[in-house]
């Protein structure tokens, strides 16, 4: 039965978020248990799609991504797929209407990693839409159940939590993102002299958009306020700790929040939204 399929599909998407992001699964915990399993779908495509990227050096990656670009479509299509992520995810996109084209920006930011770029402004602004913003989109539409004049009203504050969360990564993974992987996205910045003066314009763009995101975090349901809540307090504690660090300890260290802080955050978000003081 292919019940039992969806079921081990489900898993499998689950299973990828734990494995990747302990920060996005106590998040997807907090929100309703009727959209866990979709917010797990669409991270676990994600995350298939970012390890193609990423990872997979010894491979033809122009090719592995090309195919999962071609099959992600056939399955939406078809309704099913025998990779569980893809059967998983074209679940959430036909239950949930998610417009085609949040689906095709992000694999073209995908593929934009794939060769060295030299990032412009426009550039710039185009892959953060691809890589981060339309899959807050894909999000908002679980969240809001495909409500349009909801999904409205909360698009673009869903799209600047996405844009705040990528940017706070870049500034995490500058080691490996310039030295391993070549990849320089801050139109502009010289990463062989990245100073201060550069680093304190990123802050100031990045903290802009997490107080544009906050005002719509505050709108949603409250089916999955928590969740998004409990996501954006670790991304913001993540921030924290970066803007205290000078320029060449982020090109040489990966920052990250310690397990038990998380935890500390987690208690401290719950009371805070349960007395309604986000």
């Amino acid at each position: 039965m292919k019940e039992r399929f969806d079921k081990l599909s489900a898993h499998c998407s689950r299973a990828t978020t734990r494995l990747y992001s302990t920060s996005f699964s106590l998040g997807i915990y907090f929100l309703g248990q009727d959209i866990r399993e979709p917010v797990y779908a669409i991270y676990g495509f994600v995350r298939l799609a970012d390890e193609i990227v990423d990872s997979f050096h010894d491979y033809d990656k122009k090719t592995l991504l090309s195919e999962l670009r071609a099959d992600c479509f056939l399955a939406i299509e078809r309704g099913i797929s025998v990779n569980p992520v893809l059967n998983s995810f074209q679940m959430v996109v036909n239950q949930y209407r998610i417009p085609h084209e949040l689906i095709d920006q992000f694999l073209k930011s995908m593929e934009m990693d794939l060769d060295e770029q030299v990032y412009t402004p426009d550039k710039y602004e185009e892959y953060i839409l691809g890589s981060a913003q339309v899959v807050g989109l894909m999000c908002l539409q679980v969240f809001t159940n495909g409500d349009p004049e909801d999904y409205g009203r909360l698009r673009e504050a869903a799209m600047k939590l996405g844009s705040a969360f990528q940017k706070v990564n870049f500034l995490r993974d500058l080691k490996a993102d310039h030295i391993s992987l070549g990849r320089t996205y801050f139109p502009g910045v010289n990463m062989s002299s990245f100073s201060d003066l550069d680093k304190k314009a990123i802050e100031r763009d990045i903290e802009g958009e997490f107080r544009d995101a906050l005002r719509g975090i505050k709108l949603l349901p409250r089916s999955c306020r928590k969740g998004v809540y409990l996501a954006y307090v670790y991304y913001l504690k993540l921030f924290k700790k970066i803007t205290c660090l000078p320029p060449d300890q982020l090109m040489s260290t990966r920052i990250r929040v310690s397990n038990s802080r998380k935890l500390w955050l987690m208690a401290d978000s719950l009371v805070r939204i349960n007395l309604n003081v986000l």
